[in-house]
């Protein structure tokens, strides 16, 4: 189980989104596990500018298409699909081996283990700069890393040296990997991106509002409705962003297929005199243009009700309620002769 955590925390930390809304990216992240229950022996996923466009795992044994712009596209080229069915079922053989092979090489007798597999290309649409990467992870670390320059591998842990040393012999290997990632997968990202332009391309601005549960609550400040994922929310104070007295929200899909994301700031750190300097920003990742909303007493969105300002029917019925706490904490439950439960009163 421990391992599944840390895989999934790597796969978080691998998963960045992309900073620059000029840049295109086609990733593939794989996921190979031996040793843990009730979790496929492989698992894939394909993804166009961080939208999941593929999938399969070694339980479907088979390519999943995700979009509707994906499922024309192989209805077009049923080679497309082909291709991507054949590597599923390839790369669990492959994976298979490859982690018996370094379990026994690195004296691991039993247990579970992880192997993740991140790669694919970006491109750059002012530049149309090419970036292509390979790499992997084993039990939550990094492992070892291509470079399509040298076409050597780099091994960050002494886990994996001899690994590269038998890697950067095969040769015929080496050069299809910088075929692949600075040619091939270019050129398929660009067929995805013409095919998901509608879906990829299109931009949903949120509507943003500041949430507070009682005046001493942290302030929310919540965007929802947005599309694409890839954005940002902040606090700032006179133009610099904080990190001080600050908690980051998930970011959570909603139902119509847009997003939603808050960022909280402590406003009992903050002088009521100052608040009119504090505001919270949401931008798109690369996009100069941002939505900014000032805090503000009166924007502060609430259902909190004072005290003194509670209906007599509320404060009524809390008494009541009250009451009846009273009585039913008036009697002891205990199991009588026959070995069932009655209730008797407190000063029996």
């Amino acid at each position: 189980m421990n391992n599944i955590l840390t895989l999934l925390l790597a796969l978080a930390v691998w998963n960045v989104q992309d900073t620059s809304a000029d840049i295109h990216s086609l990733k593939y992240f794989m996921t190979a596990t031996s040793g843990v229950k009730n979790f496929p022996e492989l698992v894939g996923t394909a993804e166009v500018d961080s939208v999941r466009v593929g999938y399969c795992d070694s339980n479907i044994r088979s390519a999943e298409p995700k979009q509707e712009w994906m499922q024309q596209l192989v209805r077009d080229d049923p080679n497309h699909l082909k291709w991507y069915n054949f590597r599923c079922s390839d790369y669990k053989l492959i994976n298979r081996k490859f982690l018996k092979d370094l379990s026994q090489r690195l004296n691991q007798s039993g247990g579970s283990h992880v192997l993740q597999w991140m790669s694919g290309c970006e491109i750059d649409d002012d530049s149309d700069e090419v970036v292509g990467y390979n790499q992997f992870g084993y039990d939550g670390e990094d492992f070892i890393v291509l470079d399509l320059e040298t076409l050597t591998w780099t091994a960050p842990s002494p886990q994996a040296f001899t690994t590269k040393l038998i890697w950067d012999t095969q040769k015929e290997r080496l050069e299809y990997n910088r075929d692949y990632y600075k040619v091939k997968c270019p050129e398929w990202l660009k067929m995805y991106l013409n095919y998901g332009k509608s879906v990829l391309q299109k931009k949903e601005l949120p509507s943003m509002a500041l949430l507070q549960k009682t005046p001493t609550s942290m302030v929310c400040c919540h965007a929802t409705g947005f599309y694409p994922r890839l954005a940002m929310m902040f606090w700032r104070r006179g133009g610099e962003e904080l990190h001080e007295h600050i908690e980051h929200g998930e970011l959570l899909p909603n139902h119509d297929g847009t997003f939603q994301m808050s960022v909280n700031l402590n406003v009992s750190a903050v002088p009521l005199a100052e608040w009119p300097e504090y505001e919270c920003v949401f931008q798109f990742g690369g996009v100069k243009e941002q939505l900014v909303i000032k805090l503000d007493q009166d924007a502060i969105q609430s259902n909190w009700i004072p005290p003194q300002k509670v209906p007599a029917a509320v404060v009524i019925g809390g008494f009541v309620g009250l009451l009846l706490s009273i009585l039913v904490g008036c009697y002891i439950w205990k199991r009588n002769a026959d070995g069932e439960f009655q209730a008797v009163d407190g000063n029996g």
